[in-house]
């Protein structure tokens, strides 16, 4: 029985090879998980800032490190205590910053912004006024806090006397806001006498009251002849130095013409912004300084048609508004109206040219609303224009007749850069016309198919 045991363990014994292999693999598992286990028990640490031991290293000296925060500068702060000159705590002045804006001091006016005033020493004899205290470190605080004080120059008042007060009162209220400055614009003039062309140079503009600026150039009384220069961003002080030329400019041409320089500053999303205009009437210029070599100016930027205004303004109450003739035809069985406007006359100038831009806009009423619209072509350059167009309205179908209908003419001044101005206004057919225009729509309403025009005087 032995001896078959022996037999069989014989049998499945080992080599010599198989065994040393099998110890040299085991042996290289162990080392490799223990350099691992090394390596992550090292970097753990590393990260903790144990570095094994588990205990943060003290600073040479025995003292533990400080770390000292920054916190924002306080507006304003109240002085120590027998720093200033009245009984109370009061707060010091500060200069206001360019660009920010005010700030009430800490505490005024329900602040909850604590006062930085503990553990701060009074001011030596002989400091200058204003110091910096940086309150230490306590090794067992969690927080440390760096501030800055001020002290109050005791020469000068905190707030302006009565005398002061009333002094710049007088000065705000005599203040003519025509008289404030709108810069200054550069230019030059030359003329070309064998192309009969008329070249002007804009230099630059300086202390403009707005950036992006451009300028707009024309010669009058043709407005047709318009030209721009770039604009220029982020600035009140541009310089061009852009050469813009206008042909067939001749000698004769030149006598009886004026260059209009209108500054403007830009906007992208609305209407571009006047900042002024200048005015160069070459009858006033040596043209013989110009032929052939440039001749520079420098004029003051005037506010925009002031002298228009105050010339439109005395036109109107010696002359008036001017006249507008429409004719009229009412269709009963149609429950349409046709209006036609054929021209006005003796139109008061809107323009520094000495004329004008006129269109007019009709407006139907009904009940007082208005329900329809319609406008004629711009007679351009004319105080005395010629429209010739007809336009026709639809009556309500509830409406009696033209009992409860009426019609609003506008005549409107077209301007390329600024709002449209109204010359005048005529109501046909409400309680608020009276004389022609109440006549001329009684007959058109008792005269149906029938053309009625007349002449009617335009009001404010």
């Amino acid at each position: 029985m032995v001896l078959e045991v022996l037999a069989s363990v014989s049998h499945f014994a080992v080599t010599t090879p198989a065994l040393v292999g099998i110890c040299l693999g085991a042996t290289l598992f162990l080392v490799t998980v223990a350099a691992v286990t090394c390596f992550c028990y090292r970097r753990h640490s590393r990260v903790l800032g144990g570095g094994g031991g588990g205990r943060k290293k003290e600073p040479r000296g025995g003292r533990p490190e400080v770390v000292l925060r920054q916190c924002r500068r306080f507006s304003a702060v109240k002085s120590p205590a027998g720093a200033g000159p009245g009984p109370g705590p009061h707060y010091l002045k500060k200069s206001p910053s360019p660009t920010g804006s005010a700030r009430s001091p800490p505490g005024a006016g329900g602040s909850n912004t604590p006062s930085p005033t503990t553990n701060v020493a009074p001011p030596q004899a002989g400091s200058s006024p204003v110091q910096e205290n940086v309150q230490k470190a306590d090794p067992g605080s969690k927080e440390q806090v760096a501030f800055h004080t001020e002290n109050e120059v005791k020469d000068k008042p905190t707030t302006p006397s009565k005398e002061e007060l009333e002094t710049n009162e007088k000065n705000l209220t005599n203040t003519d806001p025509n008289d404030r400055k709108l810069g200054q614009l550069v230019f030059k003039l030359r003329h070309d006498y064998q192309r009969d062309a008329l070249i002007v140079s804009v230099v630059k503009c300086n202390d403009l009251p707005a950036s992006d600026p451009y300028v707009r150039i024309q010669i009058l009384p043709d407005k047709k002849k318009k030209k721009n220069t770039r604009v220029l961003r982020n600035t009140r002080n541009p310089v061009y130095d852009e050469d813009i030329t206008f042909y067939q400019m001749n000698y004769e041409w030149l006598k009886e013409s004026t260059i209009h320089f209108l500054v403007m500053s830009f906007d992208r999303y609305s209407r571009d912004d006047v900042i002024g205009e200048v005015f160069c009437p070459l009858d006033s210029v040596d043209l013989t300084q110009i032929k052939n070599q440039s001749l520079t100016f420098c004029r003051e930027i005037q506010p925009r048609s002031l002298k228009t205004k105050l010339l439109w303004c005395r036109q109107i109450r010696s002359t008036g508004r001017g006249e507008l003739l429409v004719s009229l035809c009412w269709l009963p069985c149609a429950n349409r109206l046709t209006v036609v406007v054929l021209k006005a006359r003796n139109l008061p100038n809107m323009d520094v040219t000495g004329l004008a831009d006129p269109y007019v806009k009709i407006y139907l009423l009904y009940n007082d609303h208005r329900i329809a619209k319609k406008k004629t072509h711009v007679k351009t350059g004319t105080l005395n224009p010629v429209f010739n167009e007809s336009f026709t309205f639809t009556i309500p179908p509830g409406a009696d007749g033209l009992d409860n209908v009426s019609l609003e003419f506008l005549l409107m001044d077209w301007d390329r850069i600024t709002k449209n101005e109204v010359i005048g206004r005529l109501t046909l057919g409400s309680s608020k016309c009276s004389g022609s225009a109440l006549h001329h729509w009684n007959i058109v309403n008792n005269s149906p198919r029938r053309q009625i025009a007349d002449w009617h005087k335009l009001e404010g």
